[in-house]
């Protein structure tokens, strides 16, 4: 059987650039204080949904704090993880009640996608200072359980598992995992169950994983 010809790049339709977002306010301006001047003016090209077009980052935060779900979610960051956008954009679709960098300060960005300007983000210098924050900062001063998300020995499997309504779930660094530290801070350690012949899970798909599993549960 003959070979087919390669078909070469410029025999490919061109695709016309896929246009995020709205335009311009069209009619008269709503007198709403939710509402940007610029963005009316010039157009909403942001990544949130049609209901907070033209809105605000200040709005946006505000309305979101009525409806927010309350975990937590804590990411060691002891080698500028990339990963740890990812997981922050996932907290912001789950929106979680706060999230929170254990270790070095300073984490990369680009991967949220400024989804971190939606959340409350905070610091802590590492798993020790984490858990007493934990300890008070549950409803009416109680106690937040914290859940690590790995698979070390002893881990028990998320599949099943009663996650706590009001808890931390804390995830590691893509390579070496939950520390020791991190570990000992943790009321308990869940493992997502795997199948293939990788010893690990990326850890912002680890991530998305435990919060969905969150959400199945709760919301």
């Amino acid at each position: 059987m003959a070979a087919m010809p390669e078909r070469l790049s410029e025999d490919l339709p061109e695709e016309a650039p896929r246009e995020v977002g709205v335009g311009p306010w069209s009619g008269p301006l709503p007198d709403d204080p939710r509402y940007d001047p610029g963005l009316l003016a010039d157009g909403d090209r942001r990544n949130v949904t049609d209901g907070y077009r033209y809105w605000t980052v200040e709005a946006i935060v505000a309305d979101l704090d009525t409806r927010r779900h309350p975990f937590h979610v804590a990411i060691e960051n002891w080698a500028h993880d990339l990963n740890i956008g990812s997981v922050v954009r996932t907290a912001n679709a789950f929106n979680t009640a706060g999230v929170h960098v254990v270790g070095r300060r300073r984490w990369n960005r680009r991967g949220a996608m400024v989804t971190d300007r939606y959340l409350h983000v905070s610091h802590h210098p590492d798993a020790e200072a984490l858990a007493a924050w934990a300890a008070t900062a549950g409803p009416d001063g109680s106690r937040l359980a914290v859940v690590g998300i790995d698979n070390v020995p002893g881990s028990e499997p998320i599949e099943g598992y009663a996650l706590p309504r009001e808890c931390v779930l804390l995830f590691g660094q893509e390579s070496t995992g939950l520390t020791a530290e991190a570990q000992a801070a943790c009321d308990v350690v869940l493992h997502i169950t795997q199948y293939g012949s990788t010893r690990s899970i990326n850890a912002g798909a680890a991530a998305a994983i435990a919060m969905h599993a969150w959400v199945t549960q709760h919301a």
